[in-house]
């Protein structure tokens, strides 16, 4: 007897995406937008670290629908036949049929739903294909690909709070500012006020004419009085004004 449904095929219909993880109530971006193919079940970004070395498969939404990006699908299964939408400048499929009332005429209609298509798909959806596959042929497995590995894509967040040491290492370098090039001095508001300046940076004071050095953005008071008595020798004389006619 041929196979009928992998285990993690199962898991894209029957498990709930997009609702708050149970595990992460009270965290922020608990929504279930991932499936572990191993474990079969939909998990939250802050369930990834504990399912890293796991086959996972990230579910996004179109159109209220879930979708999964073709490319990651196609590692899994065979997607021939079955029409694709693009978002984002990615390929996405979607995964459950979604039958269409009004019937239109002409072009291609889904085996399983009826929904009119662009020529030369004959299949709306995942799901479709997959109960036309078992209606006809009574087996998956020429349709099934062997897949060991599948990891997320390089932009998928992941919440840093949750992270081990290892993985936070990886992205920390993501959230810190790179310290080669000198702080600019033209920050404003309170919080700008404890900021630390490289020597290398000059501080100037308006209308004084004043250029200097300091380790901090309002360290004005540790000038001196040579300082003071220097930029005030620099200063223009008081400008005369012509005789009046």
């Amino acid at each position: 007897m041929g196979i009928k449904k992998p285990s993690w095929l199962e898991a894209l219909y029957v498990e709930k995406f997009f609702v708050p993880c149970s595990i992460h109530e009270s965290a922020k971006k608990n929504e279930k937008n991932v499936c572990c193919l191993d474990c079969c079940i939909s998990i939250c970004p802050h369930c990834v670290t504990s399912h890293r070395f796991h086959r996972l498969l990230q579910i996004r939404r179109y159109v209220y629908h879930e979708v999964v990006r073709l490319e990651d699908l196609e590692n899994l299964i065979d997607c021939s036949n079955i029409q694709a939408y693009t978002i984002n400048n990615a390929k996405v499929v979607f995964i459950k049929k979604r039958p269409q009332n009004r019937q239109f005429k002409g072009g291609n209609y889904c085996t399983s739903c009826d929904r009119s298509l662009q020529e030369p798909y004959i299949h709306c959806s995942l799901g479709c294909k997959v109960e036309f596959v078992l209606k006809h042929n009574k087996d998956l497995s020429p349709f099934l690909r062997k897949c060991t590995t599948l990891q997320l894509s390089p932009d998928f967040f992941i919440p840093q709070d949750m992270a081990d040491d290892d993985m936070a290492n990886e992205t920390a370098h993501s959230t810190v500012v790179d310290n080669d090039e000198p702080w600019g001095s033209s920050s404003s508001g309170s919080g700008s006020e404890n900021m630390s300046f490289p020597c290398t940076e000059f501080v100037r004071k308006k209308r004084s004419g004043m250029h200097v050095c300091g380790r901090t953005a309002n360290n004005y008071k540790d000038i001196t009085e040579e300082d003071m008595a220097t930029s005030m020798s620099r200063r223009k004389g008081i400008p005369q004004r012509s005789p009046l006619c």
